[in-house]
């Protein structure tokens, strides 16, 4: 697990956000820590939430993708 002070953050959130892509980053205030950041899939994981179909259609290559009803017998 990763520490970065709130001012770390704050100056580049972008290397925050690389972190946390690998592990959690804990974020302290004066020491002591505040905040977890981590990446969507392991904040998933950690809830056992699953992808719902608008996580699924927001996808890249979905756009082709045709709901219709389906056909009647």
């Amino acid at each position: 697990m990763k520490v970065i002070s709130s001012r770390e953050l704050n100056q580049d959130v972008s290397a925050a956000k690389r972190l946390a892509r690998l592990e959690p980053v804990f974020v302290t205030d004066r020491g002591r820590p505040t905040h977890v950041l981590m990446s969507i899939d392991a904040f998933r994981q950690l809830s056992g939430q699953r992808d719902s179909i608008v996580d699924l259609l927001a996808l890249p290559g979905t756009d082709d993708v045709e709901l219709g009803a389906p056909e009647r017998w």
